[in-house]
């Protein structure tokens, strides 16, 4: 069967596996902020009608100086973008023909955006066990690259590596003049995130991609920003169409920008809930991925074939993230966003109506 590539619209997900889809539904399987979008989109939404009547700003001028100032870069080191799935795209194309490497499992669309433009795609397997990185066992393998991409934290499995880590990554790949592509799509939802954005300054090979849509609850209208050497930048442009996003988007972005308070608020929020469920888990013979953010894998210790479990919670209307397009994972998995305390308290329940069967 032809699984979807990507969570949410689990309608795909019911009809590719011939299940009925129930009346009532909570998705597990698109990691958006519980909390919804910030309260100042709901209050000013009305606003947003006087931008649609012109065009937008190519060049996200007055987004894209709201976060240099934010992040402490030059306006020039950041590209605005439809969203993470533009970006890398356009990766993609700029690197056309390169040598690729993947730390996996990963989101899939690297691996689908080189190899439309003709990479050669290698992988780097993270395991079980810790899921971190080897980063020795990497080093002897950057010299025959030209990129490499990294997840932080990592998407499925929720680790966060360490600020040195990822230095020690970015050094070794100027040393094999290989670019280091670091994917950062979840890290404000990380306690005590080590800021990597300083190293564009230093490290003309490091790009770091964002996502708004996450943390601000937008994915319907599409944002996220690239920062890079300046050089870089000017080269990813020039395969960006003309007014690619749109100016809703680049005014909502501007607005959750100013509300500071909001990212504080969810991090507390997800982390209390995290912790609940983890215990739950443990408790209840769950394997667990050391998740730092706001998705977790999660696979039941007793069975070694998952799909029973996934059709038990998708006939009662719980729906997870399968994991058959992740690489080394292959199904063994499935992947949870961690939702609001009562969405979080009925998986819960089905789960202990799963141990009851």
């Amino acid at each position: 069967m032809k699984w979807p590539v990507h969570g949410a619209n689990p309608q795909y997900l019911y009809d590719a596996l011939q299940v009925d889809m129930p009346q009532q539904t909570i998705d597990y399987s698109a990691n958006i902020n519980p909390l919804g979008p910030p309260s100042i989109i709901k209050e000013r939404w009305e606003e947003l009608l006087s931008v649609i009547a012109d065009y937008p700003d190519p060049h996200a001028a007055a987004l894209s100086l709201k976060l240099s100032e934010q992040e402490a870069l030059d306006p020039t080191q950041i590209l605005v973008g439809n969203g993470g799935a533009e970006i890398i795209s356009m990766i993609g194309r700029m690197l056309a023909g390169k040598r690729v490497m993947i730390v996996q499992p990963a989101f899939a669309e690297y691996e689908e955006a080189c190899k439309v433009n003709g990479c050669s795609v290698e992988y780097f397997q993270l395991i079980p066990d810790g899921w971190q990185i080897n980063v020795d066992e990497l080093q002897g393998k950057l010299n025959d690259i030209d990129a490499l991409f990294i997840t932080n934290p990592n998407n499925p499995t929720g680790v966060y590596f360490s600020k040195e880590t990822i230095k020690r990554l970015i050094e070794m790949g100027e040393s094999a003049d290989c670019l280091v592509i670091v994917d950062e799509a979840f890290y404000d939802f990380v306690p005590n995130y080590e800021n990597i954005v300083p190293f564009v300054k230093d490290y003309s090979n490091l790009l770091i991609i964002r996502s708004m849509t996450k943390m601000f609850a937008i994915p319907g209208i599409r944002l996220g920003y690239i920062m890079a050497n300046q050089k870089v930048i000017r080269n990813i442009k020039k395969y960006q169409p003309h007014w690619s996003i749109n100016a809703i988007a680049l005014k909502a972005g501007e607005w959750c920008l100013e509300d500071e308070a909001f990212a504080v608020k969810t991090r507390m929020l997800v982390q209390n809930e995290r912790e609940k469920l983890l215990r739950f888990y443990h408790k209840n013979h769950f394997n667990i991925s050391p998740t730092h953010t706001n998705f977790y894998l999660l696979q039941d210790s007793l069975m070694t074939d998952q799909r029973p479990l996934f059709l038990f919670l998708l006939e009662r209307g719980f729906i997870p993230r399968h994991t058959m397009n992740f690489r080394g994972l292959d199904g063994d998995w499935l992947r949870f966003a961690i939702k609001s305390p009562h969405e979080n308290f009925l998986l819960m329940e089905a789960f202990t109506k799963w141990r009851e069967n």
